[in-house]
């Protein structure tokens, strides 16, 4: 949350818009402070009540706690003004509602996840920090899947010499398959990893070293998979996927009622999951274009024997010069949004439509600018809670020509 002190802007964490609270400055870099709240002096009726003993519901500093002491309804507002004020103050476009905000359900939400391993311990950092903190509290894990973690710890423990530094966990809706994908520490013996991670709960596991594109299988299979409107997606554990069970099949369903029939152009496909499900609704054909080395393979493997969908494993910027027409463009870039390329790219694809779905307001706001700017029109806004209790949120945007 954001106050000023003397004229200069404070970051607050644990705090509400409208209270009045004595925090502690951490940080002061260029001018802005970074601070913590200590104690709460005027309370809002949306904090979360403290426990019992008097202690906060949550470690507001780990990740994926920063918005727990906010009540749920409270965090939905605040994001939906998140959205405006970033449309409005770094994309100069005023929008005109309140942007409604999909709720999610808050606990076991979440089925990929990067945890870290330090000192023996599995957990996620601190904001902003490598400080470990336990992912039990966060309640974005499932009780099966935080015991998985824990036998895990334990096995890794009786390894005697730090092996894994970081572990990628992917697990399927219904959490009845959960891989796991090690990365290896510089210089470490992965030749005991198959039988201390042959635990109950997992149904298979690869390791590597962290920028090497060859992944050794230690047992089992590292794929998981679901059904998406129609559509088998199948996934290594390395490969992106959207990360909550409960918004997955809305999100979409959102976006295809916003395809026309095709041809559809799908940049940032991942492992298909837009593609597929258009194609199995009859919008296609569809050009599926992924640059990632991993997701690239699975859409490859998952758009297998389809005739209607067209795999181009290569970077969005390489492939566009060469696009020719598309009914239909739908983007889902990482948090760094667009490149210069990419969007000048698209916009000479003269598509009628775009569907454009973000993870990060501040690039969605900055490349809906240059969109409108490049003749297009924001025809709709609309949020899903992807990440409940934390600052961020999915945001769908669509544009007409």
């Amino acid at each position: 949350m954001i106050a000023r002190h003397e004229g200069a802007i404070v970051f607050v964490a644990g705090a509400i818009p409208g209270e009045v609270v004595n925090a502690e400055i951490e940080k002061v870099q260029r001018g802005t402070g970074w601070a913590i709240t200590r104690t709460v002096i005027e309370r809002s009726p949306d904090r979360v009540p403290d426990a019992a003993d008097g202690t906060s519901p949550s470690d507001g500093g780990c990740g994926g706690c920063v918005f727990a002491h906010i009540a749920y309804d409270r965090q939905r507002a605040i994001k939906a003004a998140i959205i405006d004020d970033a449309f409005r103050r770094l994309g100069r476009i005023t929008l005109e509602a309140p942007v409604d905000v999909v709720a999610s359900p808050i606990d076991g939400y979440r089925m990929r996840a990067r945890l870290h391993v330090r000192n023996g311990r599995i957990g996620f950092f601190r904001e902003a920090t490598h400080s470990l903190c336990d992912a039990g509290p966060t309640r974005q894990l499932r009780p099966d899947t935080l015991a998985v973690l824990r036998a895990l710890e334990l096995a890794l423990k009786a390894l005697g010499r730090d092996t894994v530094g970081e572990i990628e966990l992917s697990e399927n809706v219904a959490a009845t398959e959960r891989a796991l994908h090690l990365e290896l520490l510089p210089n470490a013996d992965p030749s005991r990893l198959a039988a201390v991670t042959t635990l109950e709960g997992l149904t298979g596991a690869t390791c590597a070293p962290p920028e090497s594109t060859r992944t050794m299988e230690l047992w089992g299979s590292a794929m998981v998979s679901d059904v998406v409107s129609g559509a088998k997606l199948s996934r290594h554990a390395r490969s992106f996927f959207q990360g909550n069970r409960f918004l997955l099949q809305p999100l979409v369903d959102h976006v295809l009622s916003h395809v026309t029939a095709g041809p559809v152009l799908d940049l940032y496909a991942g492992v298909g999951l837009f593609s597929l499900a258009a194609a199995v609704a009859g919008l296609g054909p569809v050009v599926a274009v992924e640059g990632d080395h991993f997701s690239a393979a699975d859409l490859r493997h998952n758009a297998a024997g389809r005739q209607d969908v067209s795999v181009r494993g290569e970077p969005v910027e390489r492939y566009l010069p060469a696009a020719t027409k598309a009914s239909t463009i739908i983007l889902d870039p990482p948090r760094t949004g667009l490149s210069k390329e990419a969007l000048a790219g698209a916009v000479a694809v003269r598509a009628p439509m775009l569907v454009y779905v973000s993870c990060d307001i501040a690039t969605l706001a900055r490349d809906a600018r240059l969109l409108v700017d490049a003749g297009y029109l924001l025809t709709g806004v609309r949020a899903f809670d992807l990440f409940p209790n934390t600052a961020h949120v999915e945001t769908v945007i669509v544009f007409a020509r």
